[in-house]
């Protein structure tokens, strides 16, 4: 019998502790011995199945049933306990119920098992009771420095390794293709229907992964390992919510220092959605415009179908990410020209005309052609099918496009015209392996299989095809602008209860965050003394820790000209808060610089419950609860992610100068917005909540008009 052996004991803490390396998985992942506890000796039950994979694939490992009632399991030699084991496994199945498995669990962690895939349910996913079973399981590991896959997962494969513990039925249309997309899922279903639909498209999935409830590890883990792996080269998640918001950063991190694609379906945009994941594995959906800027920070592709998510990992597969990726389109067709134009606009994906000297070697080609960009060599390549390589050469050399799409529809499948068009083609190619080509064309798996062998993308549908694309540009744009490690944020000291107006505007200034010309004033006469100093017109605003939407209760008056109307302006908000507010704390009056004619602004931070701090920013006053044109960034924002979010707003031109309109100091509306960041990652957990709105940007600086700190 060898001698266990022992991993590093892990502390008694929630799951995906941060400073695990991804490594730790690999007892787990790429095992020599696996045990199967609660073995079956019928293939096709749940802890049947796997043992009849790794016979069919050839697990080189010992492969160890465990079964008190049978002397042999599907043919092997099986044994009545973990005691009993002659080998001590690297990773184990555990296919008993309830109690059992926690007690297998203990078992293996006891004989020195690196890892379990628990296959069995009823644990969180049902309530308080099966949590309570679930933190004992988790327990019973971590006693002994082991790590768990599950509960109520389905399991996991390495095709490799002829490593299938999984009892998945999709084996039964076949089995992993040789490639390099690895699969990491939160569901066991939708992640055997993701490995099944790939490979029916042809594409390879070396790995699969399923987490479950993920009571140790996560989705986060898996990637992260993925990223490090040799067995992949694009790794490809399905997300219900993620729990460990430090950790799966660290993973997409690694994945873009690997130079490794992420494409991700996150579901539960919807409220329906996010309650429908509570119930399936009890994940923390978070705010979803959160995670849509998580994913942008890092290059991540969203897909928002199974059918998008397989393209982008088709393409990926070329292991092309060209930054600053530009599309040329040649076509037999000017109506799918307008169609690819369009769906390349949506996507953000450039498509610059061809320089004026191609255009002209092109018409004397082809004299009725349109060269400009999408190039439709029209009808005339039928004759002479010469033309087609020539303009296709003619677009990557000249208009130097990193992404090329050919819309062939049926010719690329028609044994008259199909050996004739791929042999001009790949001419083309073959000179060019740095380009990204896809033809968009209708033919049959066989003829497709024989585009590819010649090493071209097909993707049928020309849209999908621009959408791909587009995501590799935003892969290669991702791994070539490594971001600086940022700056170190100095700890800001918060006041035991959330502070008033004056209050929270001096906090926030003394952080860096522009404020109006103002003064708190406890009478009319301090009030009048403020305005003469700062200058009028002046806003008279009540000051209250209480009143968090003054201008709710009509807290706020505007546009006072002199000092009559300023000592009417403070009897008026003080008698309005007694009457509409009278349980609120009231610190005065506070008076500010009217500030005419800047674009109203808004900034913000919240308490994402996954990610920690957030900064937003967006159309102020009350448009952003109108039309919610905003932008968030995990806290802090350094000034090109600053101002590539003020950009990003539908709302951007007011600020630009649309319309005539003057350009504000964008300038210091970063400065202000990196500011806020900075003091809100600097403040803590204690810190709920800041806003500014509005932030009134003119030409010459930014000035807060209205500040909100909740503690």
């Amino acid at each position: 019998m060898s001698p266990p052996h022992r991993s590093p004991t892990l502390p008694p803490t929630g799951s995906g502790e941060a400073h695990l390396s991804f490594k730790d998985l690999d007892r787990l992942l790429r095992p020599k011995a696996v045990a199967v506890i609660g073995a079956s000796d019928d293939p096709v039950r749940i802890g049947g199945r796997p043992i009849a994979y790794m016979k069919a694939r050839g697990f080189a490992g010992p492969l160890m049933p465990v079964n008190p009632n049978r002397a042999t399991v599907q043919g092997l030699q099986a044994w009545p306990a973990i005691a009993d084991l002659p080998v001590t496994p690297d990773a184990a199945i555990v296919a008993i119920p309830g109690e059992g498995a926690i007690q297998a669990v203990e078992d293996l962690g006891a004989r020195g098992c690196g890892a379990a895939i628990v296959f069995t349910a009823g644990f969180a996913e049902v309530g308080p009771d099966g949590a309570a079973m679930q933190a004992r399981l988790v327990a019973a590991a971590r006693r002994h420095g082991m790590r768990l896959v599950g509960p109520n997962c389905l399991g996991l494969f390495n095709a490799a390794l002829g490593y299938y513990p999984i009892f998945s039925a999709s084996f039964e249309g076949g089995w992993p293709l040789p490639g390099a997309v690895g699969i990491a899922s939160q569901s066991g279903a939708y992640g055997s229907h993701l490995f099944a639909a790939a490979r029916d498209r042809g594409i390879g999935t070396p790995v699969l992964v399923t987490t479950g409830n993920e009571a140790d590890t996560n989705l986060a883990d898996i990637i992260g390992w993925m990223a490090e792996s040799e067995e992949v080269s694009v790794i490809a998640a399905y997300a219900e919510g993620i729990k460990d918001g430090p950790r799966f950063i660290a993973a997409l991190e690694a994945a873009r220092a690997a130079r490794k694609p992420v494409v991700m379906m996150k579901v539960g945009r919807s409220a329906l959605g996010q309650a429908a994941a509570q119930s399936h594995t009890a994940s923390i959906a978070g705010d979803d415009r959160v995670m849509d800027a998580i994913l942008a920070e890092y290059g991540v592709h969203r897909a928002r179908t199974t059918e998008e998510l397989l393209d982008v990992c088709y393409v990926a597969q070329k292991r092309l990410y060209p930054a600053g990726n530009t599309l040329g389109v040649v076509t037999i067709s000017g109506g799918a020209g307008v169609l690819m134009s369009d769906a390349a606009e949506a996507a953000g994906l450039p498509m610059p005309p061809m320089p004026q000297h191609a255009q002209d070697a092109l018409r004397k080609l082809v004299p009725f052609a349109s060269p400009l960009n999408p190039v439709d060599c029209t009808a005339q390549a039928f004759n002479d099918m010469s033309v087609i390589g020539s303009f296709a050469e003619s677009m990557v050399t000249d208009g130097g496009y990193s992404s090329v799409i050919a819309f062939f529809t049926a010719w690329g499948g028609t044994p008259s015209m199909a050996p004739r068009l791929r042999a001009e083609l790949k001419k083309v190619l073959d000179r060019h392996p740095d380009r990204l080509f896809v033809l968009s064309i209708l033919a049959s798996t066989e003829r497709v299989r024989e585009w590819e062998a010649d090493g071209f993308l097909c993707i049928e549908d020309p849209s999908r095809a621009v959408i791909a694309l587009a995501a590799m540009g935003r892969f290669g744009d991702a791994f070539s602008s490594m971001p600086p490690a940022p700056a170190p944020v100095p700890a800001v000291s918060l006041p035991a209860t959330a502070p008033n107006e004056a209050e929270a505007k001096r906090i926030l200034a003394e952080a860096g965050v522009p404020m109006v010309p103002e003064a708190a004033c406890a009478t009319a006469e301090e009030a009048v003394v403020v305005a003469r100093r700062i200058g009028f017109p002046v806003v008279a605003k009540i000051l209250s820790p209480d009143i968090l939407h003054k201008s709710e209760i009509g807290g706020v008056i505007l546009n006072i000209a002199d000092e009559a109307a300023l000592r009417d302006a403070h009897a008026t908000l003080l008698s309005r808060a007694a009457e509409r507010a009278p349980a609120a704390r009231i610190d005065g009056v506070l008076v500010a610089k009217q500030v005419m004619g800047g674009v109203e602004m808004a900034l913000g931070v919240v308490r994402d419950p996954v990610f920690g701090p957030v900064a937003m920013v967006g159309l102020g006053g009350v448009f952003i609860e109108v039309f919610k044109d905003v932008a968030f960034a995990r806290c802090p924002v350094d000034p090109a992610r600053a101002e590539a979010m003020i950009r990003s707003l539908k709302g951007f031109p007011l600020l630009d100068g649309a319309r005539g309109r003057p350009k504000a100091d964008v300038a210091a509306l970063t400065k202000a917005l990196v500011a806020l960041s900075r003091f809100a990652a600097g403040a803590g957990p204690r810190l709920l909540s800041a806003e500014v709105n509005p932030l009134l940007v003119t030409p010459d600086g930014a000035f807060a008009a209205d500040a909100v700190i909740e503690v």
